[in-house]
């Protein structure tokens, strides 16, 4: 860690004597490395866009399920309720 705290990592004042700051609180710091820092951050951008399909897979998936099941219960809990009713 670079001795940076946690709110001043998150500060959005924009005046910490620490850095450049954005209005979203992001540290802005220039690596110095031309091209090979570009090609890195393409490389990097590029995995991270694969990891990202990936999860929205697992979500989209994980989601149907939930759906799925969320309306089983709901149709169970709905029959019961409609039994001891109309009795």
């Amino acid at each position: 860690m670079d001795g940076t705290s946690w709110a001043d990592q998150w500060d959005n004042s924009g005046d910490s004597a620490k850095g450049g700051r954005t209005g979203g609180g992001a540290v802005v710091r220039s690596g110095g490395g031309g091209t090979k820092s570009n090609s890195n951050t393409a490389k990097y951008k590029e995995k991270m866009g694969q990891g990202f399909d990936k999860t929205k897979a697992v979500a989209s998936s994980g989601f149907k399920k939930l759906k799925t099941g969320s309306a089983i219960g709901f149709r169970w809990v709905k029959d019961k309720y409609h039994k001891t009713t109309h009795k």
